[in-house]
């Protein structure tokens, strides 16, 4: 790992929607969805964008339920960007398959594979896979020791409680990345936070709502619970996950996403029992310059990036794109735009800094 401190990454996550088109209410297939995240990927690389994640998501409405095979697909067609699961549900997973899933990514992509490893916000892997949800943070927390084992040592000597014993087995191919990168995602649990940091693994927020300012003390939290680790702070990496959408003009990037997050946001807000629709008075607030919603013109998008930035201290910026279904060329716009407008503005800023 490197020094962190002059550096920022740009990239794109997704959870491969497939809502109903807010306008015509059509349902594009998965198979479509699936096809179009590979030309996506393809054309981030292109545009010079620096990571391209999936998150993995067992439901009707996302095709992402195998984030690995998705990236694998782009990895011969891409040169430099990286793949990585955002996020992998380890609790529901086995960790000897997400290394040697990932370890083959790594070998097609040539060194350029990640892994985002995460408890999950949805629960639907859970029933699934055969798992009880009373195990939640224990499942993790073992699982994530397994992981952590399996990439340090080819051969393996690991006991747990919710999966058979491994005695002295390999693990096989190997990452090409020694160590294979994993990230810890979280919501803004102060817990992942302190894990994360006394693993001296990087991490990943997600801030989808409130002002991103105020996850600094789970930033400090992080950091603090690193260096009594013996990490060195100058390694360590702070990404964050955030939705938005860029557009040529600030009107049109805000009239374009609204009408499909606000479609999705109510679906999730009512299995989770918020209360309160989410309405467009909810959106403009948080398109706001210190919001959580990063919509606009390049220059508006960049200008709350390199806020974020100095905020937080961030080291990688995901833009989640789209939160419902959009139509694919405007996606693909987004993309181009985030690549070729927002990220040189964000790169030339931290280079005068």
């Amino acid at each position: 790992m490197t020094d962190h401190a002059r550096t920022m990454e740009i990239g794109i996550s997704t959870f491969l929607e497939t809502t109903p088109d807010p306008v015509t209410g059509e349902i594009i297939s998965h198979a479509e969805r699936l096809r179009n995240a590979v030309e996506e990927i393809v054309l981030a690389d292109q545009v010079g964008l620096d990571v391209y994640g999936i998150g993995e998501h067992h439901r009707p409405d996302y095709a992402g339920s195998a984030p690995v095979t998705v990236l694998a697909a782009a990895a011969g067609m891409t040169k430099h960007i990286r793949l990585t699961s955002a996020v992998t549900v380890l609790s529901s997973d086995d960790p000897v398959r997400v290394y040697q899933q990932f370890a083959t990514l790594d070998g097609i992509s040539n060194g350029r594979a990640e892994i985002m490893a995460g408890r999950g916000s949805f629960i639907e892997s859970f029933p699934l896979f055969g798992y009880d949800l009373n195990d939640y943070d224990e499942l993790f927390e073992e699982k994530l020791e397994l992981l952590l084992a399996i990439r340090k040592s080819e051969k393996v000597t690991w006991r747990g409680g919710h999966r058979p014993a491994i005695q002295n087995l390999g693990v096989y191919p190997r990452a090409v990345q020694e160590p294979l990168p994993v990230w810890i995602a979280s919501g803004g649990n102060p817990e992942s936070a302190i894990r994360a940091g006394m693993l001296g693994l990087p991490i990943a927020f997600a801030i989808i709502g409130g002002m991103p300012e105020k996850f600094a003390p789970l930033v400090e939290l992080y950091k603090q619970a690193a260096i009594r680790a013996g990490h060195d702070p100058r390694k360590l990496q702070i990404a964050t996950h955030s939705h938005g959408f860029v557009a040529d003009t600030t009107e049109a990037a805000a009239e374009s996403f609204y009408l499909p997050t606000q479609a999705q946001m109510n679906v999730i807000g009512r299995e989770r029992g918020w209360g309160q629709p989410y309405d467009r008075a909810t959106y403009d607030a948080a398109r706001s310059l210190r919001g959580a919603l990063y919509v606009g013109d390049p220059e508006f998008v960049a200008e709350k990036i390199l806020l974020l930035r100095q905020n937080l201290g961030v080291t990688r910026f995901f833009l989640h794109v789209n939160v419902g279904t959009m139509p694919h060329r405007e996606v693909l716009r987004a993309i181009e735009l985030l690549g070729t407008r927002v990220a040189p503005i964000v790169r030339k800023e931290l280079a005068k800094a």
